[in-house]
């Protein structure tokens, strides 16, 4: 996706995250958490995304399956 097509709040998109992970609200844990990693070490593995906050760039990372967390 290039920039011109980047459309703020709609990218990634809820419903391919779902894919990723069967519920939003472990979906808002899991990007919340590695977002805070991401902001703590200034790194991330969606180096090439499209995203430059800290919470987008987790959330390109769960999309892309770049990151895993397990839940109990």
């Amino acid at each position: 996706m290039s920039k011109k097509e980047y459309d703020g709040m709609r990218y990634p998109s809820v419903d391919a995250l779902l894919e990723k992970i069967d519920s939003k609200y472990k979906l808002a844990y899991a990007a919340a958490r590695r977002a805070r990693i991401i902001e703590d070490e200034e790194w991330t593995s969606a180096e090439d995304g499209v995203c430059v906050k800290p919470i987008g760039q987790a959330l390109e990372e769960i999309l892309e399956d770049k990151t895993k967390m397990t839940f109990k």
